[in-house]
C-alpha cells in the first residue's frame, strides 16, 4: 500500500518525509526541489509487538510498514502541464491514498508559493487540479463508452455514471464527493480518478502550537472545516519537531515527547492513522526467532493471510492456529492459552481479526 504526500511548494512536504522515512530528501527553501518522488518505508507503530519481545526474547523485531511516496509540489496549471505538472499527476495516480499537507503557521524566512498563508485556498488549487485532470479522464472513458453502446447495451451503465460524475466535477466537488453503489464501484476500477482517493489532512503548526488548543489557531480550524465537511481525516503535526524526533533513540524520543507534554509523536499519529485510513490490520507471528507484525485488508480470510507470509502456506493450508494477543498476554505463553482452551483452530473460512496471534499449518 502506498500513501503519497502532497502539497504545494514549501508547505513542508519533503521535511515530513525525511521525518516519516529518515530518507534523506532535498527539503531545500524552493519550489521543486522533490522532481522525482522519493519513496521510504514507515514502520506502523504498535506497542503488542513490543509485549510479544519481551516474552519471546526474539532474533528479529519486524514491525508492520507502510510506503510513503514524497510528490513535488503541485502548483496551479498542474493538469495543463505547468511546473512539470503532468509528472506530479502521473505520481498521484499510482498511490492508494493521498497525505495532503497544508501549512497552517506564519513564517516569514519561509516563502509560501501564492504569497500568504491560506488552508481553504491552497486545498482548492490542488483539489482543482486532480478535479481538472479526472475531467479529461472521464469525458475520454465517456466517448469511449457511447462508442461501445451500439453493439453493447450493458455500456449504458457506465455511461450513465459517468455522466453523473462528470456533472459533479464540473460543479467544481471531487469525484469522493458522491457516494456509490458496489456496482458502481466496481466499474470506477478501471477509472483511474484522482479525486476519488482518501485523504487524510496534515495541518503543519508551529513549534510553540504542539500539544496545545488548536481552536485558537484559525489556519487550523478553516483546515478542520474543509476535512470535516469532506469525511477526511485530518491531524495536526510541526514537520520540523518530527524532524528532530526521528534522530532521537528511543529512551530519548519519550524523554523530548514527555517534555512536550504528549504521548505519541505525531509521525506515529500519522502512520496509525493511514493504516487506518487503507482499511489495514495487523496479525502477529510469535517465537523466539522472530516476533512480527503482518499487513492484511480488514475481511481477509485465513488462507489468503498465510499467503503473505510464504504462497507455499496458502497453496498447502490446512488449518490456522489463532489465539488473540490479549488472551495470550493474560496467559503468559501459548502453551498455557492452549490449557486453557484459548487457542482456536480455525480453517478456510476464518476471517482475520487485528491482533489474532497465529500459527499456520499447511502441506505442500
Amino acid at each position: 500500500m502506498k500513501l503519497g504526500i502532497v502539497g504545494l511548494p514549501n508547505v513542508g512536504k519533503s521535511t515530513l518525509f525525511n521525518a516519516i522515512t529518515n530518507a534523506g530528501a532535498d527539503a531545500a527553501n524552493y519550489p521543486f526541489c522533490t522532481i522525482d518522488p522519493n519513496v521510504g518505508i514507515a514502520p506502523v507503530p504498535d506497542k503488542r509487538l513490543d509485549v510479544l519481545a519481551e516474552m519471546y526474547h526474539p532474533e528479529k523485531y519486524t514491525p508492520a510498514v507502510i510506503e510513503f511516496v514524497d510528490i513535488a509540489g503541485l502548483v496551479k496549471g498542474a493538469s495543463k502541464g505547468e511546473g512539470l505538472g503532468n509528472k506530479f499527476l502521473s505520481h498521484i495516480r499510482e498511490v492508494d491514498a493521498v497525505v495532503h499537507v497544508v501549512r497552517c503557521f506564519e513564517n516569514d524566512d519561509i516563502i509560501h508559493v501564492n504569497g500568504h498563508i491560506d488552508p481553504a485556498d491552497d486545498v482548492n488549487t490542488i483539489n482543482l487540479e486532480l478535479i481538472y485532470s479526472d475531467i479529461e479522464i472521464v469525458e475520454r472513458r465517456l466517448d469511449r463508452a457511447k462508442k461501445l453502446l451500439k453493439g453493447d447495451k450493458s455500456a449504458q451503465k457506465e455511461i450513465d455514471l459517468l455522466e453523473k460524475i462528470l456533472e459533479v466535477l464540473n460543479s467544481g466537488k471531487k469525484a469522493n464527493s458522491l457516494e456509490y453503489t458496489k456496482d458502481e464501484l466496481e466499474i470506477l476500477k478501471e477509472v483511474p480518478l484522482l479525486s476519488m482517493k482518501p485523504v487524510i489532512y496534515v495541518a503543519n503548526i508551529n513549534e510553540d502550537e504542539v500539544g496545545t488548543d488548536l481552536t485558537k489557531n484559525p489556519y487550523y480550524m478553516s483546515l478542520k472545516a474543509i476535512a470535516d465537511e469532506e469525511h477526511s481525516g485530518i491531524i495536526s503535526i510541526c514537520a520540523g519537531i518530527e524532524a528532530e524526533i526521528s534522530e532521537l533513540d528511543p529512551e530519548e524520543k519519550k524523554a523530548f515527547l514527555n517534555d512536550l507534554g504528549i504521548e505519541n509523536s505525531g509521525l506515529d499519529v500519522l502512520v496509525s492513522a493511514c493504516y487506518e485510513l487503507l482499511g489495514l490490520i495487523s496479525f502477529l507471528t510469535a517465537g523466539p526467532q522472530e516476533v512480527r507484525a503482518w499487513t492484511i485488508e480488514k475481511g481477509t480470510k485465513a488462507p489468503q493471510a498465510a499467503g503473505k507470509i510464504h504462497s507455499d502456506f496458502e497453496r498447502g493450508f490446512i488449518r490456522a492456529e489463532v489465539v488473540s494477543f490479549d488472551d495470550l498476554v493474560a496467559c503468559g505463553s501459548t502453551a498455557a492459552a492452549k490449557e486453557k482452551g484459548l487457542m482456536r483452530s480455525e480453517g478456510k473460512e476464518y476471517v482475520m481479526k487485528d491482533g489474532d496471534v497465529v500459527l499456520f499449518r499447511f502441506n505442500v
